[in-house]
């Protein structure tokens, strides 16, 4: 497992490309993709791990200031395992270094956004100790969107 480098952005590229083709989510395309990726990966707000070698996993990262923690927040843009090598703990050694990364970092929290309906998404999230509601709360926290 590696972070990824720009001239990775291509590789980088075709897997959120097939991770939207998968879930039937619209994708402008891997050029496009890559074009944007080359420009991201080369700061340090957006951070991509790879694994294995050659990459068939990724995990996109996007790291924000927030005025109520001291650090960055973190949010998982992405994390996709190819359908093939899924089962292997791919997606959680790359759960668990971003996590690390992210607390390397400064960041107290990580932020995830899940569709309602990815009752696999939710339960490998779950199972990796995040929540969907407030601390002592009950009430499930939900996202908006609006495209501008």
């Amino acid at each position: 497992m590696r972070r990824a480098a720009p001239s990775d952005a291509s590789a980088v590229a075709s897997l959120l490309h097939d991770f939207n083709v998968e879930f039937a989510t619209p994708t402008p395309g891997v050029e496009v993709l890559a074009a944007r990726l080359g420009r991201l990966l080369d700061g340090e707000d957006v951070v991509a791990l790879l694994a294995p070698e050659p990459p068939a996993a990724v995990a996109l990262m996007t790291f924000r200031p927030n005025v109520w923690y001291g650090g960055p927040v973190a949010l998982l843009d992405e994390l996709y395992v190819r359908p093939d090598l899924r089962g292997r703990g791919i997606g959680s050694g790359l759960l668990t270094r971003a996590c690390a990364l992210a607390r390397d970092r400064g960041a107290e929290l990580m932020e995830i956004n899940v569709d309602g309906g990815d009752v696999d998404a939710r339960r490998f999230y779950e199972r990796h100790g995040f929540s969907s509601t407030e601390p002592g709360g009950r009430d499930h926290m939900l996202y908006y969107e609006r495209e501008l």
